[in-house]
């Protein structure tokens, strides 16, 4: 891989390709056409494939500051210490409701990436840019699911990967309804009661 710093116009065009690219996933969803993506951004097809070989390399450089995001939050929600260890099970329960939510209802996160995600958790994908961000999710999750089953506030023997799948699967339903938004938090709610050891 060449790792040089890039000229000042292949930066540009970099940025540029990633903007523009943001602005058509969220309008027409994953799907949309790369070939506009580069005339949209003023390049030629080829600038926008020198820079991203394929799809998923495009979607990745634009989901990448939401996934930092993802991984962080996770950060932030584990080292969150408990006030009170009688509190620990509820605390550990919210911080994992409160990740799964900001996950599946992010704004800026364009439609068809649930089910780009769950694709992007197969083998055949471990050598990529989405393979690699699916893989630190699932682990981000897999962290804050053992807090919560450690805490006995949710089922132990749930894998996290099955947990990302129905987490993907709800928001992908999501996207075909007329209130996403309302559909997933009905979605999430039975989620987490299914979760909660109660």
């Amino acid at each position: 891989m060449d790792t040089r710093p890039m000229r000042a116009d292949a930066r540009r065009n970099y940025e540029r390709l990633i903007t523009t690219a943001r602005i058509a996933f969220m309008e027409h969803g994953t799907g949309a056409s790369l070939d506009d993506i580069a005339k949209r951004a003023g390049v030629g097809s080829g600038t926008l494939y020198r820079h991203f070989p394929t799809r998923d390399a495009l979607l990745h450089a634009v989901l990448r500051e939401r996934i930092d995001g993802l991984l962080a939050h996770a950060e932030e929600l584990l080292s969150e210490p408990a006030p009170d260890p009688d509190t620990e099970a509820l605390n550990a329960q919210a911080a994992l409701d409160r990740w799964l939510r900001t996950y599946l209802t992010g704004a800026d996160t364009p439609r068809g990436t649930s089910t780009v995600i769950i694709e992007a958790m197969s083998a055949e994908w471990a050598d990529t840019g989405l393979g690699a961000a699916a893989t630190a999710i699932c682990d981000a999750l897999g962290r804050l699911l053992n807090r919560a089953q450690r805490a006995g506030a949710v089922h132990t023997g749930i894998d996290p990967r099955d947990l990302l799948r129905l987490t993907n699967a709800i928001g992908a339903a999501a996207e075909r309804t007329t209130d996403p938004g309302a559909y997933a938090d009905r979605m999430l709610a039975l989620l987490f009661d299914g979760l909660r050891t109660r």
